[in-house]
């Protein structure tokens, strides 16, 4: 036994040797001294030995025709499509899930447990991908995202509905993430923010179509019946893109350009190679990490004991308190092994230190943890006090995705033609800023709507072009190589700030809700404040002008203000976000290979 044991010790070392030997030390970042790169300038693509996935999406594009990369891309519009119809569709309908449970508060925790395992999961699939490959990762994502569809349709209480919403959100999620890094895996860089803004587009048209689908679902007793709809279409619609990769793949195969994977391994050996390639020492600790942290939010916001207790009593809670330093542990934890003790990095600690990646994550978590603030209840706020229909409803909630979706287009060519990103990104900043200052006073029963939509559109401007912006900032400074899970890292930001944002959210809602719904209702009709706090649709019952109606707009009011006034006041961290990115040229920046755009 001994001796197996020592055999099986020294293959292990042979393979981390020959992993170190073939994993290349990271690619310094371009150089930005003031002149413009030559046309066949810094070379930051992948070297000969690197991870599988980047290597087979190299050899893909060496392979394929330039026909054949624009029918990839139609295929990968048609997927947005429907995703985007999806998810306006079933987002517009989950109050009334929630309501249907007599649980309508529940939309902020739901919201915070989705956007943490979401914005986790990205890290694992990044180097799924990477190790994998592409096509495999998606596979997987669409069964996830199918799964969670299914499950929403034949729920029938909420813990199976939020647990389907967490499945749904990572397939989601991970869906997106994917096909984003595979068009970062076929552009140059001086294109990818129009590409981007291309991909966007088809929000723009769902956003009309899917709060009337939504309406019309609703009003025919098909709040189920959607969910089962997008369950059908979800793997029908991708698998024309999987099948394309596919074959690509077996014509690379066949011109020898893709590499064998080596027959000579024993099942042990190859499945330390796997280990080792994971880094599941560093995947436990960053994902661990950040669930730790951002778990007690959700804790500390919600529970049995909501009403007898503070929330300064809910966040010095032991349990509170042990998680949120167990995570910081975790996370310095992280950083230590990725210095010195990983065999194969998850992350290159030259981009961990990276300002300008550093700075568009900084830029992510505070952008939508401001956005976040509010906008989960935004949609109730527009029914009861503006009594409007879903439909409507779903219009205005959506002018921030259109006019984001709109916008990022025209700031992609920017981009292109002023060779910068970060110009646009300072230029943006303070419309963003401006925005959501000005809906804190037009967050009154009194306002006029227009002053709420005017809000939203400038908002909608000034963050489609930071979003934009973001995303070429955390690649910009890395090679092929680092381009999923720089990538990864950017979303994490962005789900890391929602989380923060809805449970902020969240607190506010319940704890200034109830309290001023009661505290504006006549003495005779109180009773009724728990039933309408805990479902939208309740309170649809009484005609705008009713007392009871009258008190639950003041109440909406009165929460919406605050949490406006939260949301303004992190964004200074935003500011400080862009301050840190190097202001890189573009042009003659090569990041991949083969056929691209």
């Amino acid at each position: 036994m001994l001796g197996f044991l020592r055999s099986k010790y020294h293959e292990a070392r042979e393979i981390l040797e020959e992993i170190r030997r073939t994993h290349p030390a990271d690619v310094p970042a371009p150089r930005d001294d003031g002149y413009e790169p030559i046309p066949d300038g810094p070379d930051l693509s992948s070297p000969e030995h690197t991870s599988h996935g980047v290597a087979e999406i190299e050899a893909l594009a060496s392979v394929w025709s330039t026909r054949t990369l624009y029918t990839g891309y139609a295929l990968v519009f048609i997927i947005f499509f429907v995703n985007s119809l999806q998810q306006q569709t079933t987002s517009s309908l989950s109050p009334y899930v929630y309501s249907e449970f007599t649980d309508h508060s529940l939309i902020a925790m739901t919201n915070v447990l989705t956007s943490i395992i979401g914005g986790v999961s990205k890290l694992p699939i990044a180097k799924l991908i990477d190790i994998l490959g592409r096509p495999e990762g998606f596979a997987a994502m669409v069964a996830l995202c199918t799964l969670g569809l299914v499950l929403m349709a034949a729920c029938r209480n909420v813990e199976t509905y939020v647990a389907a919403q967490i499945i749904y959100w990572v397939g989601y999620n991970g869906m997106d993430y994917v096909l984003h890094v595979f068009m970062s895996d076929t552009t140059e860089l001086v294109n990818r923010a129009f590409v981007y803004g291309i991909a966007s587009f088809p929000y723009v048209i769902t956003t009309f179509i899917g709060p009337a689908a939504a309406q019309f679902l609703y009003e025919r007793d098909g709040l189920y019946t959607g969910f089962g709809i997008f369950a059908v279409l979800t793997p029908l619609v991708t698998a024309p893109l999987l099948l394309l990769l596919w074959s690509t793949r077996k014509k690379a195969q066949s011109a020898g350009v893709i590499k064998p994977k080596p027959q000579n391994r024993t099942r042990m050996e190859t499945i330390i190679h796997y280990v080792v390639e994971f880094d599941p020492i560093g995947m436990l600790l960053i994902t661990a990490g950040f669930v730790l942290i951002l778990l007690p939010l959700t804790l500390a916001t919600s529970g049995t004991n909501m009403w007898s207790t503070s929330l300064l009593d809910r966040w010095l809670a032991p349990d509170i308190i042990a998680m949120i330093v167990l995570g910081v542990l975790s996370v310095v934890g992280f950083l230590f092994w990725e210095r010195s003790g990983a065999p194969v990095c998850f992350i290159p600690y030259s981009r961990l230190r990276d300002p300008t990646l550093l700075g568009a994550f900084l830029l992510a978590c505070a952008m939508f943890m401001s956005f976040y603030c509010w906008d989960l209840y935004f949609s109730s706020y527009l029914q009861v006090v503006f009594n409007t229909s879903i439909r409507d409803t779903g219009y205005i909630y959506n002018i921030y995705s259109i006019g984001s979706c709109i916008i990022s287009i025209p700031v992609g060519i920017l981009i292109r033609n002023i060779n910068r990103f970060k110009t646009p990104a300072l230029t943006a900043l303070p419309l963003f800023i401006l925005g959501t200052a000005l809906m804190i006073p037009f967050r009154s029963p009194t306002s006029h709507i227009t002053a709420v939509i005017a809000c939203e559109i400038l908002k909608a401007v000034a963050g489609g072009t930071l979003v934009i912006c973001q995303e070429i900032a955390g690649l910009a400074t890395g090679n092929h190589e680092t381009i999923a899970v720089s990538f990864a890292l950017v979303g994490l930001g962005s789900k890391i700030g929602s989380a923060v944002g809805a449970a902020i959210s969240g607190a506010i809602w319940t704890s200034t809700v109830p309290v001023y719904i009661e505290k504006y209702l006549p003495d005779e009709k109180k009773y009724l404040a728990a039933e309408l706090y805990g479902s939208i649709a309740r309170v649809l019952e009484f005609a705008p002008g009713t007392e009871e109606r009258e008190a639950t707009v003041r109440a909406y009011g009165v929460a919406q203000k605050r949490m406006l006034i939260v949301g303004l006041a992190v964004l200074p961290a935003a500011v400080f976000g862009v301050a840190m990115w190097r202001d890189i040229r573009l042009r003659g920046v090569r990041q991949v290979r083969g056929t691209v755009l």
